[in-house]
């Protein structure tokens, strides 16, 4: 009997380490293509359709209603997702997501971006320092995985 505990067990483990968590619209990891390859085909668009695969620098630590993903270029683009309609955990930074939806190219404004900053805990004074709308690369999701 304590056997077969421990070998349930360890099935039971083994499946959670590579479990995938998935978020809003049912997505799956086919034709994702790397951050690297999503900034050369939203060079020179305004706008562009794609599914990218990424790792998350980091996530609205208020209630999981954006994160960052990192880009090649050591900037992030920021991630949204489609209608506020659903949200990730708090605590998935470091880890590779798979994003399906709309890059953009646009500008966020002061308030917007120190809005930002106060939900992923920055100090005051790093709050005061945001006098300039910032143009960059964003993402609106409409459905995540999580690996």
């Amino acid at each position: 009997m304590k056997k077969l505990v421990l070998v349930l067990s360890l099935m039971v483990a083994a499946f959670s380490i590579n479990a995938q968590s998935k978020f809003g619209q049912e997505i799956n990891e086919e034709g994702a293509i790397p951050t690297t390859e999503l900034l050369k085909k939203a060079d020179g668009k305004e706008e562009i359709t794609a599914k990218v695969s990424g790792v998350v620098e980091s996530v609205c630590q208020v209630k999981g209603c954006w994160m960052k993903v990192k880009l090649d270029d050591g900037q992030t683009m920021r991630v949204t997702f489609k209608d506020y309609g659903f949200f990730v955990p708090k605590d998935i930074a470091g880890k590779t997501v798979v994003i399906d939806g709309t890059a953009k190219v646009k500008t966020t404004s002061v308030a917007d971006l120190k809005h930002y900053a106060e939900d992923a805990g920055k100090s005051k004074e790093e709050i005061a320092k945001i006098k300039k709308p910032e143009k960059a690369l964003g993402f609106v999701a409409n459905g995540v995985i999580v690996k």
